[in-house]
Order: C-alpha cells, then structure tokens, then sequence
C-alpha cells in the first residue's frame, strides 16, 4: 500500500511540472474557458488523458520486455532527460507568464471543442512527445515493474496534476482574475524545474548504482 501512495504522489508532483510548462494545452485551455466558461478545463483534460492512456498502453506492451536486460538503459535515460527537463524548466521560470488575453490570438477558433483540442493540442506538441518517450517511458516501465496497481496509481497522479491545474485555470479566467500572481507562478515553475532535477538524480543514483 505505501508502495501505491508513493507512485500516486511521485506521478502527481512529476505530472505538475509537466502541466505547469506554458504550451499548446494551456492556450487551448484559456481559449475554451474564455467562451465556454470553467468546465472547459476538465474536458481538455479528459481530451490530453485520452491521448496518455494510449501512450501508456503502447509504452508498457513495447517497452516491458526492455524491464530486464535493458532497464539500466531505460533508468539512464530517463534520469538524464528529468535533469535536462528540469533544468529548462527553470530556465523557462524567468520569463513564464500567464496571460488570459492569449486566447484571443486564436481567432479562427470559433467553436468550443474542449475534448479535441486537449487531443490535437497533446498530439502536435514536439514536448509531449519527448518527454513520453524518455521520463515518461522510463517512470511507466519502473512503476509497472511493481504491479499493475502501482502503474495505474502512478497515471492517475499524473492526471490528478492536469486536472486540478487545468481546471484552476479555467476557473481562474471564468471569474476574470487569475489566482496565481506573475511571480508566485514563476516561482512555483521553478520549484518544478528544481524538483525535476533532484528526482532526476535521485533516480539515477537508485537505479544505476
């Protein structure tokens, strides 16, 4: 059971540094909750889950035979991309900034469709894809390596982050003021970014030594 809360709370804290990155699905999020007000949030989410839950499945049929003989390689890279990842997030920490009004340079889109924009949005973000095949892969493969339980606990922290953060959002411009200040946010991202890169190491220490 302690094995299950840990992965539930590492997959949370891991999913939040990934929600928190300015991209595609925030924008998408903002669009949506600017017309169609605060459930939109939820269901970009649920659109971005169902692109993961796809990812998850094809990671753990694929790559489970790799658990063995290769997942000192696995552990390797997926270490090196949480530092790297960390560390660019930090970086990325100095200018981020929210703006509600970045919704309206989307123009074009006219009508609401939260669920498939969340999808597109995962889908055509060069990030999504990188870092699912490096930390996301090797967090995916560690969890399963502990049982079904712990790899379902493990994505359901994961998607914890995104809903909770994405649905802040939304809220936040449903009611015309965001919650977070430009500097509690910069500073929260950076909290991420520092985190990415102890657990990076940690991870490897643990997995390599």
């Amino acid at each position: 059971m302690n094995e299950i809360i840990q992965m539930l709370v590492l997959g949370f804290f891991i999913g939040l540094t990934g929600a928190l990155a300015p991209g595609p699905t925030l924008i998408a999020t903002i669009n949506a909750s600017l017309k169609g007000g605060w459930t939109m949030g939820p269901r970009v989410t649920l659109g971005h889950a169902a692109v993961e839950v796809l990812m998850v499945i094809l990671i753990i049929a694929g790559l489970s035979v790799f658990i063995g003989a290769y997942s000192w390689l696995i552990a390797g890279i997926g270490g090196v991309a949480l530092m790297v990842f960390g560390i660019l997030t930090i970086l990325e920490s100095r200018r981020a900034r929210i703006d509600p009004m970045q919704g309206t340079l989307h123009e074009e889109q006219t009508t609401v469709h939260p669920f498939l924009d969340g999808m597109v949005t995962s889908i055509s973000n060069p990030y999504f894809w990188l870092w699912w095949f490096t930390v996301g892969s090797a967090l995916m493969i560690g969890a399963y390596a502990g049982g079904i339980a712990t790899a379902v606990s493990f994505i359901l922290g994961h998607w914890t982050a995104d809903l909770g953060w994405f649905t802040l959002v939304s809220v936040s411009i449903h009611r015309g003021r965001f919650l977070l200040g430009e500097r509690e946010y910069r500073w929260t991202l950076a909290g991420c970014g520092i985190f990415l890169v102890l657990f990076g190491g940690y991870y490897l220490r643990n997995f390599l030594v």
